[in-house]
């Protein structure tokens, strides 16, 4: 079988975008039951700015980037073998229901490690005037691909290094039902057939159909929001983490919270063995709600 390689200056530096995107009130309000949030906030088309948006709903509106960019970038055969690895969020601000986004993706840096070549991509969101929305450092491993050329290093996007700390001050169960890949990919938009397909999932060498990393990780930043920040969602400026595990279904995930300071609080999952599936989180809060 032919090696499979990665050329880093052929894939430096590609960028998609900017795409505009239209944020609107069904999205978020699908995204926030995907996950089953019960607070009413996230469903009330009342509000002035509509329903609140769940930290981690950047995710949805960076998709179409995140695919757009791996095909330009990317032969088939070589995207096939990524795995999400990390994930390093800053939210500069919440986005609002029916408000316009600027999504841009670009590929930042490239290296070799020991399972084959980590590729991280920045996605930059802003505002209609230019204004930040968000920032998110999404961090793939090509799993048995080659790298040919230097490495490239990235500039972190912000300093929200995970910690997980040592001993947990709490622990949360959080039960996931058999469906739950299929409602999250239909409410995200996020279609990956490799968490809906088994056939597709056994062909790229899973075992079965896994929940989509994004969605592990929102379920572990909910139980922080409500155990740490009182429920206020719109107090998250970081989310960051390493994915470390796959989820299959149905399961249920050991959600823990670690050492906190006045910027933020250390968090971990574990599966229903005990292997971790998300290490070195860390939700960085601002003191106050955001007006």
């Amino acid at each position: 079988m032919a090696t499979l390689i990665l050329e880093a200056a052929r894939i430096t530096g590609v960028k998609v975008g900017p795409t505009a995107i239209t944020v609107d009130a069904r999205w978020l309000m699908a995204y926030a039951a995907a996950l089953g949030e019960n607070d009413p906030r996230y469903y009330d088309t009342t509000a002035p700015d509509g329903p609140l948006a769940h930290p981690l709903f950047s995710v949805c509106y960076e998709w179409p980037l995140a695919q757009a960019l791996r095909t330009k970038a990317l032969d088939e055969s070589v995207a096939r073998r990524g795995v999400h690895a990390f994930h390093n969020l800053v939210v500069h601000r919440p986005p609002r229901a029916g408000e316009g986004l600027r999504v841009s993706a670009r590929v930042i840096a490239v290296q070799r490690i020991r399972a084959g070549t980590l590729v991280t991509i920045r996605f930059t969101t802003t505002d209609r005037t230019g204004v930040a929305v968000t920032t998110t450092d999404h961090g793939s491993i090509y799993r048995g691909v080659d790298l040919e050329g230097e490495d490239v290093i990235a500039t972190a996007s912000a300093a929200l290094a995970g910690a997980g700390g040592e001993g947990a001050r709490w622990e949360e169960r959080v039960e996931i039902p058999l469906q739950m890949a299929h409602v999250y990919t239909e409410c995200a938009r996020i279609y990956n057939p490799i968490h809906t397909d088994v056939a597709v999932a056994r062909a790229a060498g899973l075992p079965a159909i896994i929940l989509h990393g994004t969605a592990t990780l929102a379920l572990a930043v909910s139980r922080v929001v409500a155990r740490e920040l009182g429920g206020e969602p719109s107090r998250v400026r970081g989310v960051a983490a390493r994915f470390t595990g796959m989820v299959r279904l149905p399961s249920r995930l050991s959600v823990r919270g670690h050492a906190a300071d006045a910027a933020g609080v250390g968090f971990d999952a574990a599966g229903p063995d005990g292997a971790s599936v998300l290490t070195d989180g860390r939700v960085s809060w601002n003191p106050e709600p955001r007006p």
